[in-house]
């Protein structure tokens, strides 16, 4: 089964976003457990808790239907001792609000050099800040989203999510999301089916699908290969549908949530509905 849903906000308490996901008839949502431009929020009480694991049990979320997302702030291969432990300790809590409310996934951008570190360097670091991350915290798998690779982020390369992985202790508690928009603007064309086979043979031998644990379903605004980020609704940008339809096809996606942040959420509810119908669901 595929689950489809997107990344809704949490504004009122993380319950708010289970609601609104249900309002879409959504099977899967994303959502922010802090503000993700901050670097501190208050922690979360019993009660915020109590709420957000009532609304699940009531609009019938489980843990694998919901991907949740840490703060943008957070750089886990920073070049800069303090600024990287900062990191550390947000990413540390991100991932222990998650363990809080019963969740078992946290999608992460997995860091940038800033010009001040080689490329090698920079990935180990983002595996140490994983691997220490996993030793303070039980039941959260960290999820690493690949990147366009805009500035100096790593992570738009399949080989550079593998080189994470292969440094990470734990490889039962790492995978990854792929964002659709992210991949095309790194070069991994998704524009026919043949193409689409042809990214995911890769994504098969470089990474392997038994670390995939989530995707984001973006058409992209940017062009092809341009290490720019611009998302843009399904089938209104350079991607197009036949991915998408491609995608709900495939069984390999079965049963990990599948999230939109496409542009216009106000149409979030046809997307949904379009995305299940290519499903057969």
């Amino acid at each position: 089964m595929k689950y489809i849903g997107a990344h809704v906000s949490a504004a009122g308490g993380a319950f708010q976003a289970v609601a609104r996901a249900h309002e879409l008839e959504a099977t899967a949502l994303a959502l922010f457990t802090k503000n993700q431009r901050q670097w501190k929020a208050p922690d979360l009480d019993e009660q915020d808790i109590e709420k957000f694991k009532a609304a699940c049990e009531e609009y019938h979320f489980s843990p694998r239907q919901i991907l949740p997302h840490d703060s943008y702030l957070i750089n886990l291969g920073h070049p800069v001792p303090e600024a990287l432990k900062k990191s550390r300790e947000a990413f540390i809590d991100e991932m222990t609000r998650c363990q809080q409310l019963g969740l078992m996934l946290l999608n992460f951008h997995p860091g940038s050099h800033l010009q001040q570190i080689d490329e090698e360097k920079c990935l180990a670091r983002i595996a140490q800040s994983i691997n220490i991350a996993l030793e303070k915290t039980d039941g959260v798998t960290a999820v690493i989203e690949n990147t366009a690779g805009q500035g100096s982020n790593l992570g738009y390369r399949f080989e550079q999510l593998a080189a994470i992985i292969d440094q990470v202790e734990d490889k039962n508690r790492v995978g990854v999301c792929i964002d659709t928009c992210h991949a095309f603007a790194a070069g991994y064309d998704l524009r026919t089916e043949q193409d689409c086979q042809h990214t995911f043979e890769q994504f098969e031998r470089i990474v392997g699908f038994k670390y995939l644990r989530g995707m984001h379903l973006n058409d992209a605004k940017s062009a092809f290969d341009s290490r720019v980020d611009r998302h843009n609704s399904l089938g209104e940008g350079n991607i197009g549908k036949t991915a998408f339809a491609w995608i709900m096809g495939d069984e390999r996606f079965n049963e990990i949530p599948m999230i939109l942040e496409t542009v216009k959420p106000e149409i979030w509810h046809e997307e949904i509905a379009w995305l299940k119908s290519m499903a057969g669901d």
